[in-house]
């Protein structure tokens, strides 16, 4: 990075970061405003297919440059880029960004395989460049709490956990139904969430067997062309703990959504769940016996902080961090949720 002071200690930025923008949706403008209100960097350049949209993230950010592509925001000596486009193209990008030297935010799923994702992290380590993952619900503030508990052996030993996420709507954009360039249906699209969570919490054990069960419009998933609407998966754990994962779209539930993660152990449970069939608003509970104890409540301005959390590092001079190893972890485990299932050879 330029301008930056090096030494023993971690470098820090002595202006703004310079950022650029590849994909400004509708969440990659949100993650943008997340970043640029935290004063911590400028927008220097923003590229997007789409006019209109490039339009309207410029409202964020007036004096950004209009960029056509991937290799012009490259010539605008960024730190970081933060990228939010359609999956097929995660990895590529994140990939040619950190042999040119700079950081890289990008939207879940980092690669559609595991060998996608692999080729990423080992660009960052090589380029010595920061890479962060938006595994957003990290970082709401239920389950910090419910993953301190666990770690600080609140719950005992942990032994089981069942994690759902049923979007009543499924994905309004066509590439997400096309496998090719999704990697797959509502697996890689939620249940990444739900995979990182559970490993997350309990610290990464590695993953002993999987089975699963994958479904498109209430049928087995036999097309391992398509990609499934409905999934079940159970993961057994080197520790014992059994995982169990639920995600669907278009779930007839009766609301928008629901999301929860609920921890059992030996001494007391945890739980996070969705309000009222929120995207946003979550409860966490510590459970013992029949008896609960209020964790969080709404509200919880959470959905921008993995982002903000990615500046903040970057700022502080950080670069390549082990703890992207992570991130292979629960690619891996997708792809074994998809052989198992049958719908990835």
């Amino acid at each position: 990075m330029n301008e930056l002071i090096f030494g023993k200690k971690p470098a820090l930025v002595v202006r703004p970061l310079r950022l650029g923008f590849l994909g400004v949706g509708w969440i990659g403008r949100h993650r943008m405003k997340a970043i640029l209100d935290s004063g911590m960097a400028e927008a220097v350049a923003i590229a997007d297919p789409s006019a209109e949209m490039a339009r309207e993230a410029r409202m964020l950010a007036p004096d950004a440059r209009i960029a056509t592509d991937l290799d012009e925001l490259l010539d605008q000596r960024l730190d970081g880029m933060v990228i939010a486009t359609p999956s097929a193209a995660h990895a590529g990008q994140s990939i040619r960004a950190l042999e040119a030297g700079v950081a890289v935010f990008c939207q879940k799923p980092l690669g559609r395989t595991a060998s996608e994702v692999k080729a990423v992290v080992h660009a960052s380590r090589t380029a010595d460049r920061l890479l962060g993952v938006d595994l957003s619900y990290r970082h709401t503030q239920g389950l910090q709490q419910i993953r301190d508990i666990i770690r600080g052996n609140g719950l005992g030993k942990v032994f089981a956990a069942d994690l759902t996420f049923h979007n009543a709507y499924g994905p309004d954009k066509t590439w997400f139904y096309d496998k090719t360039l999704s990697g797959g249906g509502c697996v890689i699209d939620l249940g990444v969430h739900l995979v990182d969570l559970a490993l997350w919490c309990l610290d990464f054990p590695s993953v002993v067997t999987v089975t699963s069960e994958l479904r498109s419009g209430g049928e087995r998933l036999e097309d391992s062309s398509g990609v499934e609407d409905f999934a079940s998966a159970t993961l057994t754990l080197a520790g014992g703990e059994i995982i169990r994962l639920t995600c669907s779209w278009r779930l007839q539930a009766g609301c928008d959504a629901v999301i929860g993660a609920e921890f059992f152990g030996t001494k007391g449970g945890a739980s996070f769940r969705n309000v009222d069939g929120s995207f946003y608003d979550f409860t966490a509970e510590r459970l013992s016996g029949t008896s609960r104890e209020t964790l969080t409540l709404p509200p919880d301005d959470w959905g921008g902080r993995a982002a903000v959390d990615w500046a903040r590092r970057l700022a502080q001079g950080q670069r390549h961090d082990v703890a992207c190893e992570e991130f292979i972890a629960v690619a891996e485990a997708i792809d074994r949720i998809y052989r198992a299932g049958s719908d990835r050879p």
